[in-house]
């Protein structure tokens, strides 16, 4: 019997509920071979003991030694991984092989995913709402991140949609900031990989929006306080600690004396002014 490497992985994929990852695989073909070479070296002390040789079925397990590499490396697992991936969409197999964070494993089509959950007696997953999906994208692309940080870029608060994503187990608590009260700060899990269905958050689309760069301006703006406009900058003369005018020039100091230096009106002239009024 050939050693099939593809049938091989099928069957570690049907026979594991834990993601398959290439270590794992490579662990079982060393294993294979360790186990191999000690049956047959006591099968050789035991035909040395008993005067008897078993030529047949040790060349056999020779033979079969011989098609199992000792060795497989990660590009044949991964090329064939994904031979396997075509075969089941060509195929429309009810399953699926998918590629996480922790390795492979085999999942339910879509289009039979709802017979499962009826066997199961299970709700319909939950989707989550658009402020979580607001909240969660902030975290994937900021992390670490507080809770402060992420109410200043969606400009309301953060409890109830990052309750939600802890309690789904999609974001945790991975340290304190060092920052005045050590707030608490927030990044993805592996779980959220497998729910984006993606390796490694290098695997992100790329977000203007979002880059590092303008969520740090969004944040120091939108926490640090309004500067307060001075009289300088609307143009006007600047005041001293004791109320004078500082002035930046002398015209400038000239000009306003002709316009504080105007004669007051006397009585008279009040007097003459009323009667024209009432003429």
């Amino acid at each position: 019997m050939e050693f099939d490497l593809k049938k091989t992985l099928l069957a570690l994929l049907h026979s594991t509920n834990e993601p398959l990852s290439i270590k794992d695989v490579q662990a079982v073909i060393a294993r294979y071979h360790d186990q191999m070479e000690q049956l047959l070296a006591e099968q050789e002390e035991e035909n040395e003991e008993k005067g008897t040789a078993d030529e047949d079925g040790q060349g056999i397990m020779r033979d079969l030694l011989q098609q199992v590499p000792s060795l497989l490396t990660s590009a044949q697992i991964r090329d064939t991984m994904e031979s396997i991936t075509e075969d089941l969409k060509q195929n429309e197999s009810v399953f699926r092989l998918q590629e996480g964070p922790n390795g492979y494993r085999l999942a339910i089509a879509p289009r039979y995913a709802d017979w499962v959950r009826l066997l199961r007696d299970e709700p319909r997953p939950q989707r989550l709402s658009p402020a979580a999906m607001e909240t969660l994208a902030i975290i994937a692309y900021r992390q670490p991140v507080t809770r402060a940080e992420i109410e200043a870029i969606r400009g309301v608060s953060a409890d109830s949609a990052l309750n939600r994503l802890l309690e789904r187990e999609l974001v945790y608590v991975v340290g304190r900031a060092e920052l005045p009260g050590r707030p608490l700060q927030y990044g993805t899990t592996d779980a959220f990989l497998e729910y984006c269905a993606i390796i490694s958050l290098e695997e992100l689309p790329s977000s203007d929006v979002l880059s590092p760069n303008q969520i740090t301006e969004w944040i120091r703006s939108a926490t640090m306080p309004e500067e307060e406009i001075s009289d300088k900058d609307v143009g006007l003369a600047e005041q001293g600690e004791e109320g004078m005018m500082i002035f930046n020039d002398d015209e400038e100091e000239e000009e306003v004396k002709e316009l504080i230096d105007v004669e007051p009106l006397e009585e008279n002239d009040l007097d003459e002014a009323d009667s024209e009024e009432e003429e």
